[in-house]
């Protein structure tokens, strides 16, 4: 598999004008638990590896704040951080000891298009442990882009991700051997698409959809399977307003995956996904999509 400087996809961070209703609702109907609390900042983890993998921020509006990534080496951290210097990123902070729960080194810049974007090393982790129907960590983070191939050729040439599929309207994005940590999606605005976390399994996907509706939380897209990587989804909107995605079973590639381009990415008329059975997509996600800005980020 290719050397890639970046190990993983750790956490997002977002804000939210009523934060109590929103540790309630993604402590008690989403699957995460509180690992932290610091400076107003709530940081939930899943049951795998990652010390958190949500921070839930008080703000005046829902928007997304930062999307935190895990570098495989100190080095691969400085030599990033140089690398998004030159490529014109406004630096919010440097290399230094990361002063939040989760530790380790770290630093965080706003790429081009806007979205700050945090990298670290040496961060705590925590002991993993598979539990039905709760997420395991986060699956992948969908940015809204005016420029697509622009905002790619930055994640490639700059961060060193591979580009793992292109369909008409979206960039999928590898940085391991998850088919895709990132994806950059066609909009008319800069933003958050949605949050994807991975559940353990098929089954814990339907699992955790129907307790979501039993909540009154209803599916905003899905069940169904994706083309570009494969995997199960279930969307919903949260109650601030923001797309989130249980997902499982995404596809593994290696460096003898190529790339397919749009042409392959077709389905018959009426058709939303390659099961054929997922409804389209409801009128209140697809306004979520759109909905979520950019913030500025602490450093």
């Amino acid at each position: 598999m290719s050397d890639f400087p970046v190990a993983a996809l750790r956490s997002v961070e977002i804000t939210t004008p009523h934060p109590t209703a929103s540790l309630d609702f993604y402590t008690g109907v989403w699957g995460l638990a509180v690992a932290a609390e610091a400076d107003g900042t709530v940081y939930l983890a899943a049951t795998g590896g990652d010390f958190h993998v949500l921070e839930l921020t008080p703000g005046e509006t829902t928007s997304l704040r930062k999307v935190s990534f895990r570098t495989r080496s100190r080095e691969d951290l400085h030599r990033l951080f140089e690398r998004a210097r030159r490529a014109g990123c406004e630096v919010v902070s440097v290399p230094a000891p990361s002063p939040v729960p989760s530790g380790g080194e770290s630093f965080m810049v706003r790429e081009p298009q806007g979205c700050a974007m945090e990298f670290v090393h040496g961060d705590r982790t925590r002991a993993a442990r598979v539990v039905a129907d709760r997420p395991e960590r986060l699956a992948h983070v969908n940015i809204n882009s005016v420029d697509v191939e622009k905002l790619s050729a930055f994640y490639q040439e700059t961060l060193g991700f591979r580009l793992s599929d292109r369909s008409k309207l979206m960039a999928f994005l590898c940085c391991n051997s998850d088919h895709h940590a990132v994806v950059l999606a066609e909009a008319p605005r800069n933003g958050l698409n949605h949050i994807a976390f991975l559940m353990p399994d098929l089954e814990s996907v339907m699992r955790g959809s129907g307790r979501m509706v039993d909540h009154g939380h209803p599916i905003g897209w899905g069940v169904g399977r994706h083309g570009p990587g494969d995997n199960v989804f279930a969307y919903f909107v949260d109650p601030t307003g923001a797309v989130i995605e249980y997902t499982a079973e995404v596809l593994q590639i290696d460096d003898s995956y190529v790339a397919k381009g749009p042409d392959d990415w077709v389905w018959p008329p009426g058709r939303t996904d390659q099961w054929g059975i997922a409804p389209p997509k409801s009128d209140a996600c697809k306004t979520a999509q759109l909905a979520v800005p950019f913030t500025t980020a602490r450093a």
